[in-house]
């Protein structure tokens, strides 16, 4: 089942809970805006090519619309869809005042050079900039983009608008991004987890932890489980898998893959098959990397008791049924890792006030976030009497439904 009918399913699945009315539900689904728009630029050797970019502007009843750019050879209309929702819910479970967006350029990014990927950020930003709006949709780096595309986009954006570091978030720190926001994905999702074992009267310290997927997300939350006295046993990204029952020394592992760009030949640990990974022994697992890894193939071999949705829709419909009757906890993604898009709402509030805060107040902030969402997640699924992933859908869909009818959606 692919990325946008398991969203729709969790959205209807959710909107029965609460009792929507059909037509409210159907209004819900259906995208604000689509923007498709051609980017034609020269290559370095003077010859013409052409891509095609997106924007889908899935809601904005709750605020401006928020969402990731990517840069990405199969960027499917579907998926974009999809993740676009999943930005409404997932900024609504937050209790950030923003609704969903999501974008990007349909090519290969290591197929361009920097000057050609500047080029094409110029002409996107050029064909999309009436469209987006430090009140309107803010966008953000995701798959093949960073900060230095986002330094791009402000840039051109400033041409056409006076100086808007609010226009995106993800930016250099030097043009007005934030502090902590490096980290904000992988420190929600160790806060996330903290609030979770507390409910359950366990701590970080006293287990054993599995992850997949070792950039940005899974390296922080490794970092910081390590940090806490977690043991991890075992990780894996895409050049190969460790694991090591005593636990990995995580300082070490980084600075292996930082001298040699992989997790391969570490001597920290034994090398394992990556495909093991996800049913390796440990009591909490924490899938960072792509979605759909948790499938009925795998679900029932899981040994894990806690899983922990960093990455976005690790666990396909399917896999979460059979995990459900095993009695396995999965922390939902829309919750679990909304630290990322938290943090960027604080970079936007600090450049439309013009005051920068320091790290640690980003920090503490951020972890006041995540503790009272996941209080609220748990008294949804009290009053609906259903687990954490209805829990925080019922809880994001009720904030935009009860948003878009305070503002006569019908007149």
């Amino acid at each position: 089942m692919n990325a946008l009918a398991a969203t729709n399913r969790n959205f209807r699945h959710a909107a029965r809970l609460l009792g929507l009315d059909s037509k409210l539900e159907k209004s819900l689904l259906i995208p604000f805006r689509e923007i498709k728009v051609e980017c034609t630029i020269p290559k370095d050797d003077g010859s013409l090519v052409s891509y095609i970019g997106f924007r889908v502007q899935h809601d904005n009843a709750r605020g401006p619309m928020k969402g990731g750019i990517r840069y990405h050879p199969e960027v499917d209309p579907d998926e974009v869809n999809a993740l676009a929702q999943l930005m409404t819910w997932k900024t609504a479970v937050a209790d950030i005042p923003y609704g969903g967006a999501k974008g990007g350029i349909g090519c290969n990014p290591k197929d361009l050079s920097k000057s050609e990927l500047e080029r094409l950020t110029r002409v996107f930003t050029q064909k999309i900039h009436d469209l987006i709006g430090i009140h309107t949709d803010v966008p953000a780096p995701d798959m093949g983009t960073n900060a230095q595309t986002m330094a791009w986009i402000l840039d051109e954006y400033s041409k056409f608008h006076g100086h808007s570091p609010a226009i995106v978030t993800g930016k250099p720190i030097d043009l007005g991004g934030s502090l902590g926001r490096d980290a904000a994905t992988g420190r929600g999702v160790v806060y996330g987890t903290e609030a979770l074992l507390a409910e359950h009267g366990k701590s970080i310290k006293d287990l054993t932890f599995v992850i997949q997927g070792f950039g940005n997300v899974g390296s922080w939350a490794a970092r910081l489980i390590h940090e806490r006295g977690g043991r991890i046993v075992a990780v894996s990204d895409i050049t190969g898998a460790v694991k090591n029952p005593k636990g990995i020394d995580i300082t070490e592992l980084l600075n292996h893959k930082e001298s040699t760009g992989s997790l391969k030949d570490f001597h920290g640990g034994k090398i394992m098959d990556p495909n093991e990974l996800l049913v390796h022994e440990c009591d909490v697992l924490i899938p960072c990397a792509l979605g759909g890894v948790l499938n009925r193939e795998n679900a029932a071999d899981v040994k894990a008791k806690f899983i922990i949705e960093a990455a976005n829709h690790p666990t396909d419909p399917e896999a979460d049924e059979i995990l459900s009757k095993k009695g396995v906890i999965i922390l939902p993604d829309i919750y679990a890792n909304a630290g990322g898009v938290t943090v960027s709402y604080f970079e936007w509030v600090q450049n439309i006030q013009g005051f920068m805060w320091d790290e640690e107040k980003v920090n503490k902030e951020l972890r006041r976030y995540m503790t009272r969402a996941f209080q609220n997640v748990k008294n949804m699924c009290k009053s609906h009497d259903c687990n954490l992933r209805m829990g925080a859908f019922t809880l994001g869909v009720n904030r935009v439904a009860r948003a878009t009818l305070l503002r006569g959606w019908e007149a």
